[in-house]
């Protein structure tokens, strides 16, 4: 099979899948005598991205895999297709989010201590229910304190292959638009510009956040490192509910 011939059943795969799907995954869905190289399908997937160039989707490699995703210019008018208000997050969720995702591994303690204000029971249950986040470890101190990093979910959700593709905060500084990734029902990936959501009346929003240089992040930052780049799509199951702003 060419690589032509064959980048085509994976377009299918890709499209019907509607979530990211690895070379493994493609390979098992081959009979065994017809099955491609490994190497065969690395090579149409990038014939396939080629294809996608003048598109309105794009084919993007993820934690996961691969998938075909709406491209940003074109959220907008996607993001009517639903009716549904999308989910916002308040600025404390996306703080302690960029914290963990910064700072991995890192205790609850700790990040209040660089936020000077208490993480709430409801932020830490909404980044596990999302599972963005995961216990990693134990802090070897009295009491044991768990270590929390983020997941393969974060990345892909965000757009990410790994951790190393995560901009640095000087990067994050420099932005001039807030981006905040918003999700809609449908499994349809989309990025949506946004307000940023109204603070939260639990004083959390104005708590200090700063670098490992001990420079302080700012309120672009750190929206902006909650959602990394800001060209990357969302994508939920089709089954999720929106959320409510967290408190």
């Amino acid at each position: 099979m060419t690589e032509s011939s064959l980048s085509h059943p994976l377009e299918a795969v890709l499209l019907a899948a509607g979530r990211p799907v690895s070379v493994a995954q493609m390979l098992e869905l081959f009979e065994e005598t017809q099955r491609p190289a490994p190497e065969e399908v690395e090579a149409a997937l990038t014939e396939l991205g080629g294809r996608c160039a003048d598109r309105a989707c794009e084919l993007r490699e993820v934690a996961s895999g691969w998938r075909l995703q709406v491209r940003p210019q074109h959220a907008e008018i996607v993001s009517r297709l639903w009716q549904e208000r999308p989910s916002r997050y308040s600025r404390a969720l996306l703080e302690t989010l960029a914290l963990i995702a910064y700072r991995q591994p890192i205790t609850r303690g700790e990040i209040e201590d660089i936020r000077g204000v208490t993480v709430s029971t409801t932020i830490m249950r909404t980044l596990h229910e999302r599972n963005w986040i995961r216990v990693v470890g134990h802090r070897e101190v009295p009491g044991r304190p768990e270590l929390l990093g983020t997941t393969r979910e974060f990345l892909d959700y965000f757009g990410l292959k790994s951790l190393d593709d995560m901009p640095t905060l000087a990067e994050l500084r420099d932005l001039d638009d807030i981006k905040v990734q918003l999700e809609f029902p449908g499994g349809a990936p989309v990025t949506v510009t946004a307000p940023l959501p109204a603070p939260v009346a639990d004083g959390t929003e104005e708590a200090a956040l700063v670098d490992d240089a001990g420079a302080p992040i700012t309120e672009e930052s750190t929206v902006a490192a909650a959602g990394f780049a800001a060209d990357s799509p969302a994508e939920i199951p089709p089954d999720s509910p929106p959320e409510s702003q967290e408190r």
